[in-house]
């Protein structure tokens, strides 16, 4: 399980490279306010973030290997679901309420973050 971790990290970069791409040049008519260019620039940030920290969520199981990071693992996935793909739509359609999505997503992130050092901290 701790190579899935990496092996979605890695997908999931991938994904918002491509996503941060389209947002320049693909929607750069729809995207025309410096409000939806920084949202949809927000959520990309994030995304890439916590990509990153999947992969390091998988590296730290495989060196804390007795240690299950697989809640973790999806938090982060979860969040960057809520917290980046609710800001992406957001920018592109303005419907407001999907702003009330975000922060789950931003929570999940912290939780996670959390719960690795607790993890590691009691092993």
């Amino acid at each position: 399980m701790n190579n899935i971790w990496i092996i979605l990290g890695a997908f999931s970069c991938a994904l918002a490279v491509i996503i941060g791409a389209f947002g320049a040049h693909g929607l750069k008519d729809v995207l025309t306010t410096e409000y939806s260019r920084g949202i949809y620039d927000k959520g990309n940030f994030y995304h890439f973030i916590h990509s990153f920290a999947l992969m390091i969520n998988g590296i730290l199981s495989q060196i804390f290997n007795q240690i299950d990071l697989s809640i973790s693992g999806y938090l982060f996935l979860i969040g960057i679901i809520l917290f980046s793909f609710s800001l992406y739509v957001l920018a592109i359609t303005d419907i407001k309420i999907l702003g009330a999505i975000t922060p789950f997503g931003g929570v999940c992130f912290i939780i996670a973050w959390l719960y690795i050092g607790f993890k590691i901290y009691n092993s």
